[in-house]
Formats: structure tokens, sequence, C-alpha cells
């Protein structure tokens, strides 16, 4: 049966993948993104695509006006991400706080939009990172980006718990290295166990059974330790 999907972060990477893979299941997307041309060049008939900042609060009214017209949002992946590494000590104010802007207000911001619109058997799916895990090596350069990550492990854990009689269903997926653009700029040189594409399967699947299963769940998706 097909879904009503909303995929942020959809100009490369994970998030073009995923948008690729629910398309050819016959899926309706929404992809969101600063760019929007990667997913616009598709020409996909059941892929809607346009600019789409999440700082930015004008651009949530055109995703309003797509809500309007959809009956319901099955499936949320709040994917899109702000990776910053630099020292700390380095780190300015607007610095720190543009990261946030993205990883933590703007998803904040969008799934508060959503969720109206979502059913109980709804799935919002957010994409984190290991670094943010609690106990998890932690990387120099990356307070900004990794405690970010973990601010929304949190709210995904308080959203099921506040949302837990009504749905949707919420979960938070901690990601080890994925080798994506992101990636490449951040760490230049490194190379990831997974590509953009076998990750982009893994979260597909998760998010349209995932909600079966887990509710206000952290699942860690790295093949290393810690």
């Amino acid at each position: 049966m097909s879904k009503n999907i909303i995929i942020t972060g959809t100009s490369r990477g994970i998030g073009f993948e995923l948008v690729k893979l629910f398309a050819a299941d016959g899926h309706q997307v929404l992809a969101l993104s600063r760019n929007a041309n990667p997913c616009v060049d598709l020409k996909l008939e059941n892929v809607t695509a346009f600019s789409f900042d999440l700082g930015n609060a004008e651009d949530y009214d055109k995703v309003s006006d797509i809500l309007e017209a959809w009956k319901n949002v099955d499936i949320l992946i709040n994917n899109a991400g702000s990776l910053l590494n630099k020292p700390f000590l380095k780190t300015s104010p607007e610095e720190f706080k543009a990261v946030y802007e993205v990883n933590v207000f703007g998803v904040a911001e969008l799934t508060k939009l959503v969720i109206p619109k979502m059913k109980k058997s709804g799935h919002v799916v957010t994409v984190s990172s290991m670094g943010g895990v609690q106990g998890s090596m932690k990387f120099s350069g990356l307070s900004a980006y990794s405690s970010s990550k973990g601010a929304v492990i949190t709210l995904t854990e308080l959203w099921a718990e506040e949302f837990k009689e009504t749905g949707p269903s919420f979960n938070v997926l901690a990601l080890g290295a994925v080798q994506t653009e992101m990636l490449e700029e951040a760490f230049p040189g490194y190379q990831a166990p997974f590509t953009a594409k076998q990750m982009a399967g893994y979260i597909k699947d998760f998010a349209l059974t995932g909600h079966e299963l887990y509710n206000g769940k952290l699942l860690q998706v790295s093949n290393s330790t810690p």
C-alpha cells in the first residue's frame, strides 16, 4: 500500500538514496532540502521536491500547503544534518547555534508541524549519530555536532512518552560512519564501512516496519564498539 513520506536532507547522501528507494516502491515522497535540484531532476511523478531550509520559518508554510493536500502523513524521516568539525575553543557562538538550528530546532519544528497529520500507526524516524550516544567513542572537533545529535535522542524519548496514547511512534537511529559527501567534507580521506545506499536501504525498511516493535527507542546502527 502506498504511503505518504516526508524526508529531509534529500539533496545528496542517505536522503537522496531514500527518495529513490521509496519512490521506486510507489510511495508518495515529499523531499525537503536546501538544494531541491537533485530530486527535481529525477522527474518522478510521485516525488514532490522544493527548496526548504529547516532554519527558515517561511519555508514551513510551503510544507503546510502540501500537508493540506495530503490526507495524512505515514512516515517522517528527519535526516537533514549539519556537521561542523572545528576545535571547541575556535567555534563561535554563531557556528554552534547554526548546527543546533538544523540538527535540533529544525527537527523539533518540522516534527511539531507533521504530528497532527499522523495516525497512531505513523512513524517518526530521526537520524542521529553514534557520537551522540552516551558512553560512545568521541572525536575532537565535534562538540556542536555530537551534542546536537545527543539532544535529538532525548527528544525522541520524550515525544514517545508524550504521544504514547495517540501516536505516532518515535524512534532514533544512531548511525556509525557512512560514506557520504558530508563525511568526506568533515574528514577528508576517511573510508567508512557502509555506502549511503546501503544505509538508506536499512533506514527505509526500519521506517516502514520498526514502529511495530519499537517506540521511544535508540537503535545503534554501527558494527564497531563502543
